[in-house]
């Protein structure tokens, strides 16, 4: 049977109840109306036809009219005989009216008096005979009502509580097996014996749970073949990999990490990578930039000591995350850290530091006697020398100078590639490493007429930085300002605290940077493409004070756009510079 079917059949029960309640209420109503009817146009006129007869009885003697009216009455009475024993006594009132008529004596007057009062009797036992019937009807009818009132709840409470609960629970029971497909649980089945749509539908859906645990379990194992598949390639990779999901738990590191690391794969895999890292030191290196900023990529260089050896690896950390939903947004999934063995380059970037160490320590000891000899040449003791001949000294003079700067830069630079930087950390006045690079650059740019303005904020806080290595950023930061100015222009140089930081700029109105060299104007032997053709350096200046700064805890940056100059600003964190 349809559900159509069954409700129509449940609102039609329900009509039936109401139907019966209210047949059994308008019989019994319409009885009772009955029997207080017939009390009342019965009895009750027989009591109203007495009572006028009485009436006339005691007002007249034998006056015709009152007699019509007792007569009028008599025959009312005659025809509203309905009780036992009413008759006879109506008869004997005749009677005796008929033969007060003749003479009106006393006697039959009382007679008649006696007649009228049985006539009354009688209607009156009647009135209290049908009024118990009454009574008796109305407690029928309310034991009656009250029965079949009852029944009639007890049946409609019982649809009311069954009923809707055989719509509903199908109903719950379908959306809870929704929710649990919803899950990948794809066992769940629904079972109704039912023959209506309830049954059409559990059908349908058990077919449907069917297919999708079907197709679950070749995707299932499709996924079991292209994860062994990347296991086998992750596994066959030369170089460590770990992968974390976004609970920070190893959930897979190949045979090289784990060969790095130092630890058991059943000691490793499946658990939380901050206690694998509580034991290991690498792996707290590992995971640190994870664990500080989950949402950012980290790349640095460990010195990992393995295969019975010093090794150097790159570490980069890739965030792995979701495809982006219906509103573009993605979600943080994983991590994945890779490690790269570059122990070669690095041999390789050290012999080359060593040997430009050694070049340019050799270097320096024929220098400063070339220097020496020139110094020697211009002395007036030795001989004098014309106009040409203290012009080629000059000259050498000058070459040797240059020679002796660049060896210098290239010193410094071995000193940081070998990470032995020696910093002299002092609290120092930031306007007095301003004045000393000014004062040291000021000869240079007069020659081309050019202004140095200095911008000092009022009262700036001490830093504590290494004084000669800052000093010698900033002039060589002023002395390329004015090496790219044109000629009667100026440099501004200024220092001020932003936020909680001291921030150092060197301003410019040259020509400008362009964007593709903004990007490496801080490597190593890079040179602007528009500086010009007598322009001399080694290209080293910018890359020697972008080291010297990050080595004190400090930040150097450019900003410039071509045609308006340029502004090469450094700054140092105030609260680093506490001792």
């Amino acid at each position: 049977m349809k559900i159509k079917s069954k409700l129509s059949l449940g609102l039609a029960f329900l009509f039936a109840v109401i139907i019966l309640l209210g047949g059994f209420s308008i019989y019994y109503l319409n009885k009772l109306s009955n029997d207080a009817s017939v009390i009342l146009v019965d009895n009750y006129e027989s009591l109203e036809y007495c009572k006028n007869m009485l009436k006339v009885l005691d007002e007249t003697s034998k006056d015709a009219s009152a007699l019509n009216n007792f007569e009028h009455n008599l025959t009312l009475q005659q025809q509203n005989i309905t009780e036992i024993g009413e008759k006879e006594a109506t008869s004997e009132l005749t009677k005796h009216f008929t033969m007060f008529k003749q003479n009106g004596s006393e006697e039959l007057r009382v007679l008649i008096r006696s007649d009228l009062l049985d006539i009354q009797e009688i209607n009156m036992l009647a009135i209290e005979r049908k009024s118990i019937a009454a009574e008796s009807t109305a407690s029928k009818a309310i034991l009656y009502l009250s029965i079949i009132g009852a029944i009639c709840f007890l049946v409609v409470f019982t649809f009311i509580i069954n009923f809707p609960g055989y719509i509903a629970n199908p109903i719950r029971h379908l959306t809870e097996s929704i929710k649990e497909i919803a899950n990948k649980k794809y066992d769940r089945r629904l079972h109704f014996n039912s023959k209506d749509e309830f049954g059409d539908l559990a059908h349908a859906f058990n077919r449907m749970a069917e297919k999708l645990e079907e197709y679950d379990s070749s995707n299932v194992a499709k996924l079991l073949t292209e994860k062994k598949r990347i296991d086998a390639i992750i596994n066959n990779m030369s170089d460590p990999v770990i992968g974390l999901d976004e609970n920070k738990k190893i959930i897979f590191a190949n045979k090289e990490a784990i060969k790095v690391i130092g630890i058991d794969e059943k000691n490793m895999l499946n658990r939380y990578a901050p206690d694998v890292a509580a034991t290991n030191d690498l792996m707290r290196n590992l995971i640190k930039g994870i664990m500080q900023q989950p949402d950012s990529n980290d790349t640095s260089i460990l010195k990992i000591y393995a295969g019975n050896k010093e090794s150097f690896f790159s570490k980069d950390i890739f965030k792995v995350t979701s495809p982006p939903d219906k509103e573009n947004k993605t979600q943080l999934i994983g991590h994945v850290i890779s490690l790269k063995n570059i122990t070669p380059f690095k041999e390789t970037e050290l012999a080359k530091t060593n040997f430009l160490a050694t070049v340019s320590h050799e270097l320096k000891t024929p220098l400063s006697a070339i220097k020496m000899a020139t110094q020697l040449m211009n002395d007036d003791r030795i001989g004098k020398l014309n106009a040409e001949q203290k012009q080629i000294i000059q000259s050498i003079t000058d070459q040797a100078q240059r020679l002796s700067n660049i060896t210098g830069e290239l010193l410094d630079i071995t000193q940081i590639e070998s990470g032995n930087i020696k910093l002299n950390k002092q609290k120092t006045v930031p306007a007095s490493i301003i004045d000393y690079a000014v004062n040291s650059t000021k000869p240079a740019a007069d020659q081309k007429h050019i202004t140095i303005e200095t911008k000092i904020a009022h009262a700036l806080p001490d830093i504590v930085v290494d004084s000669d290595k800052t000093a010698w950023v900033l002039i060589n930061l002023i002395s390329n300002a004015a090496k790219f100015s044109k000629e009667n222009s100026k440099v501004i140089v200024s220092a001020e605290k932003i936020d909680n930081k001291i921030r150092f700029a060197v301003q410019d109105f040259g020509k400008g940077i362009n964007i593709n060299d903004k990007k490496r104007i801080f490597e190593r032997f890079f040179r602007v493409n528009n500086s010009s053709d007598t322009t001399e350096g080694s290209g080293l200046g910018l890359a020697i004070s972008k080291e010297f700064i990050l080595a004190q805890g400090g930040n150097i940056f450019v900003e410039s756009e071509e045609g308006k100059g340029s502004v090469f600003s450094f700054e140092f964190p105030i609260d680093s510079n506490i001792l």
